[in-house]
């Protein structure tokens, strides 16, 4: 009697550890192409960031474009924003966007050196590998391993099971082909990314996470995949490794851009034998003159892991 007790006591034990090892439920806001630059935008932006923070997310992500493409590019506007977002309450992570950085060679936006302002944005927004808000986040950054030792902006962390990354791919073609100068950082970052997102796979793998979350500022034109003409475009590698890692992954993939300012959530990818990659969900976030965000709940136990809510502010309708 005495022993089966101890192995009843044993097994509850076990079970507690396991239960204990368990992924809890959460949640996450998705956000971007926002504020937009000028003082008008900004106060929808700060009731946004209410509404999050009333929301207590685990943390939230903005998919880049902090300002418009005819916004000037200074270092004013970029700390502004930089203030903002840490006034979010939880965790914030943020990857680039073109309108940053890519499109600053546009009179209207202040006829910068775009290189030039990738610098300050790196220096400003990516100081330590941690993410911004009240309540900093560490992450792994691409930049401390490896050979792409600028890449300081792709940043990848786990919670709750679930695997996410930052991946540095902008709109306006990712960079590529305005000059030379800007074809050689497209280059050098479009490798990086490649082995970012192969990485990001191959350590899902490894950890046996439940699901992957990418998120990136471009639309990398899903319709081009596996097609001959997405061989020309700045996207080309991105869909192409998407494909591969989320094919041979075959759990759930998130993947969440801006750029198109309109919401919406679809299955878009597909392979080269004109297969749908089914396990990969694109969530397009809200933007631009639609200042609301998306709170996406996680729960690795749910065969589909993710579910979707528009997180609407009444006061920017």
């Amino acid at each position: 009697m005495r022993v089966a007790i101890l192995a009843i006591v044993a097994w509850a034990v076990l079970a507690a550890s396991l239960a204990a090892k368990a992924a809890e439920p959460f949640s996450f806001i998705a956000i971007g192409d926002m504020p937009y630059g000028t003082p008008a935008d900004y106060k929808p932006f700060e009731r946004l960031i209410a509404r999050i923070n009333a929301r207590k997310p685990a943390f939230t992500i903005h998919v880049g474009d902090i300002k418009s493409g005819s916004a000037k590019c200074s270092d004013a506007v970029f700390r502004k924003v930089h203030d903002y977002f840490m006034t979010f309450d939880a965790p914030l992570f943020y990857t680039p966007g073109d309108n940053e950085w890519t499109d600053c060679h546009r009179k209207k936006a202040g006829d910068y050196k775009p290189l030039e302002r990738l610098a300050a944005i790196r220096a400003m927004f990516f100081a330590k590998p941690q993410s911004l808000g009240k309540r900093p986040l560490p992450y792994a950054r691409q930049s401390d391993g490896g050979e792409h030792k600028l890449m300081v902006e792709n940043a990848r962390w786990s919670h709750q099971g679930v695997l996410f990354a930052t991946v540095h791919v902008v709109g306006s073609n990712n960079g590529f082909g305005r000059k030379k100068k800007s074809n050689k950082e497209f280059k050098a970052r479009d490798e990086a990314n490649r082995d970012w997102i192969a990485q990001t796979f191959a350590q899902a793998q490894a950890d046996g996470a439940a699901a992957v979350v990418l998120s990136l500022h471009a639309n990398p034109l899903f319709e081009l995949a596996g097609k001959v003409d997405a061989l020309n475009i700045g996207f080309a590698k991105t869909l192409r490794e998407l494909t591969k890692g989320a094919k041979a992954f075959g759990m759930p993939v998130l993947v969440i851009h801006g750029d198109f300012h309109t919401f919406m959530i679809d299955q878009p990818l597909w392979d080269e034998d004109g297969r749908q990659v089914q396990n990969l969900t694109r969530l397009k976030v809200f933007g631009a003159s639609d200042v609301h965000g998306v709170e996406v709940t996680v729960d690795a136990d749910y065969p589909g892991v993710f579910g979707y809510r528009p997180l609407i502010v009444k006061g920017n309708l």
